[in-house]
């Protein structure tokens, strides 16, 4: 095949520079994954990846709400089995004083006395429960959460002392500060007991007595239910942050750039890019030679 020498065609100049435009194309797409550490950052790279990718990444923001419903309702456990505690010790102190109060020997005033001492601890009672809330929810007083355990609607379950099947009405809450009513003894909701109950004698402080003790019953059975919850919402979170890692995982290895394989492309397609070079400058050099044929 006969070589063409013409000033107007220089077909050797025009491979040369559309061989160096791919080169410049690669380079700038090695030195686009290595600054921004993604194969596939936009879904032009690969639009069926970046769309799986992108799915994931809501995913994750999604379990992100998650996380932090289980942190409101952890909180929440924390703070009534906080409150549960000291009330469990006011309730013992109560049983003590019912006791005492069905001794049939007992005068009038020492009948006052443990009066005042019951009206004392159930104003007690009252604070504690008040002031076991966390944003809103008491769930000393009845009150429930409804934690998120995943993304879908229906991904939920309920704290609270009394939550459905566990088989308490657990609640303490008081209409005035010498009187609890609806629940002393959690359940008895027509009850009002105060410190006239042990000063009206031994067979009224010996009902008074038995409320106590299913108080107590009860307030354990109820903090019971509270920590279990408590686990539950503690494995979630856990599971949760594990799912999170994983998803993550998933999406990078779906877009992240191996980082080794493009710093060996970054010096392959520089020393192209310079040979490149030099064999443009060869090809459009030779348009020159044809002077030397006149």
């Amino acid at each position: 095949m006969s070589v063409l020498n013409s000033v107007n065609t220089n077909t050797g100049a025009a491979i040369a520079l559309n061989n160096l435009n791919t080169i410049n194309r690669e380079l700038a797409t090695t030195q686009n994954r290595i600054a921004t550490g993604l194969e596939v950052a936009t879904a032009r790279d690969n639009g069926a990846i970046f769309a799986i990718a992108q799915n994931q990444r809501s995913e994750v923001q999604a379990f992100d709400a998650v996380s932090r419903s289980l942190d409101r309702g952890s909180a929440a456990v924390d703070v009534s089995l906080a409150g549960g505690e000291q009330l469990g010790t006011l309730l013992n102190d109560l049983r003590e004083v019912a006791l005492e109060a069905t001794d049939e020997t007992l005068t009038d005033d020492a009948r006052a006395n443990l009066e005042a001492s019951v009206d004392n601890l159930v104003g007690q009672i009252n604070s504690f429960i008040g002031n076991s809330d966390f944003n809103g929810v008491n769930l000393l007083a009845g009150g429930t959460f409804t934690a998120r355990t995943g993304t879908g609607s229906t991904d939920t379950f309920e704290i609270g002392a009394g939550a459905a099947g566990a088989g308490v009405d657990f609640r303490l809450q008081a209409t005035t500060a010498a009187a609890i009513a609806g629940g002393l003894a959690f359940g008895e909701d027509t009850a009002t007991v105060s410190g006239a109950d042990a000063a009206a004698g031994a067979a009224a402080a010996a009902t008074f007595l038995g409320q106590i003790e299913t108080s107590i019953t009860n307030l354990n059975q109820g903090l019971g239910n509270i920590g279990a919850a408590g686990n539950r919402v503690d494995s979630q979170i856990a599971f949760n942050e594990s799912l999170v890692a994983s998803l993550n995982a998933g999406i990078g290895s779906l877009v992240d750039a191996d980082l080794a394989q493009e710093s060996a492309n970054l010096t392959a397609l520089q020393t192209q890019q310079q040979l490149g070079l030099a064999a443009f400058g060869i090809a459009n050099s030779s348009a020159s030679s044809i002077l030397g044929f006149f």
